[in-house]
């Protein structure tokens, strides 16, 4: 498998981060005694849940993010509208796609051109495929998310409609969570120098509004479905399709979740 490290946001090395580090040292005290109460990264005020409209109610949603990868064509339309969206700096991801090649001897193939933004190219002749299947990735929106319990400062944390976010005033650009998200969709903005990731477009859900990539997507293979709208579809998919998490044996309880999932796919 392609590594993606330098993709998808290994923490930068510069006197930004060294400084941001003196910061953490010097506070440490301080935090650690937040820490001891389980202050820091767990519960947050009201004002840091992101609503961005006075009629927004997040009691009243909880979102869910479906992807079906018997539907994806790897066009990378996701990609790019989500670069457009939140001017995701070059070179990093949000989301990204990656394709799956399984060879006649059972190894699966894995390529992700950057980021699959562009699409793929063709299929090299000497691959003998058995099947070939695209799978997009982003972050995960865990419950039990292991880049808010390591999270010094409480930059992030969990709205309480289900999404994973980050407070770009608080982060230290530490580069934490980067490192203990299993998934790898986190990075350090090389612009802002603070964590960044896949925030599910909440200043758009909070409209009213579909997610970009969802928008986008020419064959429906992105779906954001909110749990506590019994009308909703994604609860008939639910019940009638095979939907799975990626690496459930993590135990992080991801809100992303994928339909038609196959074996390979880590």
């Amino acid at each position: 498998m392609k590594d993606r490290s330098k993709e998808h946001g290994a923490p930068p090395q510069g006197a930004a981060i060294e400084s941001r580090r003196d910061f953490l040292r010097k506070s440490g005290a301080a935090v650690g005694s937040a820490l001891s109460f389980g202050a820091i990264g767990l519960i947050l005020p009201d004002e840091l849940e992101g609503v961005t409209t006075t009629d927004y109610d997040w009691t009243k949603h909880r979102w869910i993010y479906l992807i079906d990868t018997y539907k994806c064509i790897g066009c990378g339309s996701c990609v790019r509208a989500c670069r457009a969206e939140n001017e995701v700096p070059e070179e990093m991801f949000r989301t990204w796609i990656e394709r799956y090649q399984i060879l006649a001897g059972g190894e699966a193939h894995v390529d992700s051109p950057h980021g699959g933004e562009f699409g793929f190219p063709p299929v090299a002749e000497e691959h003998h495929k058995t099947k070939s299947y695209f799978v997009p990735k982003m972050c995960n929106h865990c419950e039990q998310t292991p880049c808010t319990q390591v999270c010094p400062v409480g930059a992030s944390y969990s709205t309480r409609d289900g999404a994973v976010l980050v407070d770009p005033q608080r982060c230290i650009g530490c580069g934490y969570c980067v490192q203990a998200c299993p998934y790898g969709s986190r990075f350090i903005n090389p612009r802002t120098h603070t964590a960044d990731k896949c925030t599910w477009c909440y200043h758009r859900l909070t409209k009213g509004l579909k997610t970009a990539c969802v928008e986008i997507c020419p064959v429906n293979a992105r779906i954001i479905g909110d749990m506590k709208d019994p009308d909703d579809p994604v609860h008939e998919i639910l019940a009638t399709k095979r939907v799975q998490a990626l690496q459930p044996q993590l135990l992080t309880k991801p809100q992303c979740l994928y339909i038609g999932l196959d074996t390979e796919v880590r």
